[in-house]
């Protein structure tokens, strides 16, 4: 072996470590109090989720009758629940369905969304490596310790997973352009499926995987198979994920209404944009937000000029289309704005490590630099962290909940 090649190997060893230990504590911090409030303070619309769930396991019924949410993530916590419940018939707690109550599954359903929340920084991993192991470890580094990220990761709610199926349909839309198939886009379609599937707003997710296409003029055998193969594999996993969408049609379109109608509602005193401005500043803190926007900035002179200008694009475009579509809508809530966040870690990680890169045009010793780029790494990820473990150490067993203990 040269010394090149031991020295690519030894990098290669300590990527590898690095990466296994921000799985590991991303994993720590979306586990951490995955019991707390159960059964007396459960979250918000989690009761949406696994009561569903629930009684289609104990019904056989699996029209969910209700279209808040696609029904995908339902079907997935009803699957949980049957484990659930055979692995606590042979532990002897029940002997009939209807010795178990909804509350017995929440543990394992909330350990689902966290298991999602842990792979979503993974996949914001290998997306960064389009640009650089240092991006990847930077940009994942962040997502495991986002702490709107890890806060929503520990309910039965559907934000989380739709951020795991929009950061896949990222990653397989960039793997499509360098494939150069048809095929390839179908998969990245199909993520899209999946994503509108599990929530309505994932639908947007689709946009990546024909961005694209419409960048890559050498795909085989032709852009407009390409296209379809998309369209095709999104509806077909939409419907897989979601079949009462069609099943029970009038149901749907009259839920999907309704639902509209509540986000169409007066506007709140304050625009939905600002609203969302602040969520994002407190979820980054300052240093972050401040990369973030460097990093945006950046993606789109990269997105126009190149190099890499395919993966700038993607990178930029989907959290700006997200954020607008966004902005317009009246009832506001924090964990909306999931999605967006694998592209801001993205972003952030590109302003950091770009952004010290360019010194070197300058007569800076590279210690200089090397010190720079740590202590703005510091700056991005300790801020975020504590608010992250600070949420961890404050939703531990809540006091109704040991009173009824």
């Amino acid at each position: 072996m040269t010394e090149r090649e031991w020295r690519e190997a030894s990098d290669m060893r300590r990527s590898t470590a690095t990466l296994a230990a921000i799985l590991v504590s991303a994993a720590f911090l979306r586990f951490w109090s995955i019991g707390a409030g159960i059964p007396y303070a459960l979250g918000v619309d989690e009761p949406e989720v696994m009561d569903r769930a629930v009684h289609m396991m104990r019904s056989g019924d699996f029209n969910p009758r209700f279209y808040d949410y696609p029904g995908f993530y339902i079907y997935l916590q009803t699957a949980v629940a049957c484990v659930r419940f055979l692995v606590g018939a042979m532990g002897g707690e029940w002997s009939t369905l209807a010795d178990a109550r909804p509350t017995d599954f929440y543990v394992w359903g909330r350990a689902v969304t966290a298991a999602f929340g842990t792979a979503t920084v993974a996949l914001v991993y290998f997306i960064g490596l389009r640009w650089g192991t240092r991006y990847a470890l930077l940009a994942s580094a962040l997502m495991a310790v986002m702490p709107l990220h890890v806060r929503e990761s520990h309910y039965v709610l559907t934000d989380v997973p739709v951020t795991f199926f929009v950061t896949l349909a990222f990653l397989l839309s960039l793997r499509a352009h360098e494939q150069l198939r048809a095929s390839a886009f179908a998969w990245a379609g199909a993520a899209a499926g999946l994503a509108a599937a599990t929530k309505y707003t994932g639908a947007l997710a689709i946009l990546l995987p024909l961005v694209a296409l419409w960048m890559t003029p050498s795909t085989r055998p032709s852009r407009l198979a390409g296209a379809l193969a998309v369209v095709a594999g999104a509806a077909g996993a939409f419907l897989l994920g979601a079949p009462y969408t069609l099943l029970d049609l009038p149901a749907f379109l009259d839920g999907y209404a309704r639902l509209m109608a509540s986000y169409t509602g007066p506007r709140p005193l304050e625009h939905p944009a600002i609203l969302y401005l602040k969520h994002l500043r407190i979820t980054l803190w300052w240093t972050g937000s401040i990369a973030v926007l460097g990093g945006v900035m950046f993606g789109i002179v990269r997105a126009v000029r190149g190099p890499g200008r395919v993966r700038w694009t993607l990178a930029v475009i989907f959290p700006l289309v997200f954020f607008w579509i966004l902005s317009r809508q009246t009832l506001v809530f924090g964990r909306y704005l999931l999605p967006l966040l694998p592209f801001l870690c993205i972003l952030a990680a590109t302003a950091v490590v770009s952004g010290v890169g360019l010194l070197r045009r300058f007569s800076i010793p590279r210690v200089a630099r090397t010190g720079l780029i740590v202590a703005l790494t510091v700056g991005v990820l300790l801020p975020p962290a504590i608010t992250a473990i600070g949420f961890n150490r404050t939703h531990g067993p809540q006091t109704s909940a040991q009173a009824y203990a």
